[in-house]
């Protein structure tokens, strides 16, 4: 059997699916990449999906989530509120940038051409195209494998409204700016995934099992938002949301069986730039990881 891995979107609550990963390899040994085949993320699922490809230790990625956030959501609070409104977004993507190639070593020049399995990160073109950032091969366009892979995850992780967009040159010869790839529909990868190692890999689905890791839901209290940065905080999360649940049932029609979901229910509607919420999401995301027995997920 081959492992499909698929991480979601969701900012901050990314430490969900780290302590997921952290609990693999504690099981199993090595690192996640050692035990997949296959790894696709968008958002921050996209940041974990780069980092599993470069071998990264998912303990080491938690310590990023929770000792080294600040370096990338910041400003905060009313400065950050007020940025916002007057420029369109809160946080600036080299922060990002910066804190992945520091974490990254000799890995933070790789292509996607350069990872050891295969991959697959989504991202949302400023012209609404979306993007599938895979390695190149004879049943594709060629179009990104020399896309570095940091760049894709960033590309990935620049939520409209929380980062201003990311540009990367060389695509085709084509310059394109880029935002998040979960407003662009593909919030949850599972889906693009089985498409992308089915029809243009040579995986088949009779001996392929996807793992899905979400970053937490909460159910919408179906109450119309207040004032201009609520409305705009619904809009984007809805898109988000809309998108990740339609993905589930798409997979479970096209390739029954194959799919295995795991999605806690959050206590809260915990925004995916709330920073105070990092205790909480780490007790979530062992509570989760405690009950994952790896060996028999992955077979």
């Amino acid at each position: 059997m081959r492992n499909i891995l698929s991480i979601r979107g969701g900012g901050i609550r990314g430490i969900i699916p780290c302590c997921c990963l952290i609990k693999l390899e504690t099981q199993l040994g090595g690192v996640t990449r050692d035990h997949v085949d296959f790894c696709a993320g968008t958002s921050t699922g996209a940041l974990l999906t780069a980092a599993v490809a470069a071998g990264i230790p998912a303990s080491a990625l938690l310590k990023v989530y929770t000792e080294r956030s600040k370096e990338i959501f910041t400003p905060t609070g009313l400065v950050a509120d007020a940025k916002r409104v007057a420029e369109g977004f809160m946080y600036d993507p080299q922060h990002l940038h910066d804190v992945l190639v520091s974490v990254f070593g000799p890995a933070a020049s790789w292509t996607i051409n350069n990872s050891p399995i295969r991959v697959l990160i989504s991202a949302t073109a400023m012209n609404g195209h979306n993007w599938f950032f895979v390695k190149d091969n004879l049943k594709n366009q060629a179009a990104t494998g020399t896309v570095k892979l940091i760049d894709a995850a960033v590309a990935s992780a620049c939520a409209p409204t929380y980062h201003d967009h990311w540009t990367i040159d060389g695509i085709q010869g084509q310059t394109i700016h880029f935002f998040d790839g979960g407003v662009g529909g593909t919030a949850n990868p599972a889906y693009q995934a089985c498409v992308e190692a089915f029809e243009y890999d040579d995986f088949t689905a009779a001996d392929t099992r996807v793992v899905a890791l979400g970053t937490g839901y909460f159910p919408a209290s179906g109450q119309p938002p207040q004032g201009l940065l609520k409305i705009i905080g619904w809009t984007t999360s809805t898109l988000v949301d809309s998108a990740e649940d339609w993905v589930d049932d798409a997979v479970d029609r096209q390739w029954p069986g194959i799919m295995q979901n795991f999605n806690p229910l959050l206590p809260s509607d915990i925004d995916e730039a709330d920073l105070s919420a990092i205790p909480t999401l780490v007790q979530i995301g062992q509570k989760m990881a405690a009950d994952m027995d790896w060996g028999k997920i992955l077979g």
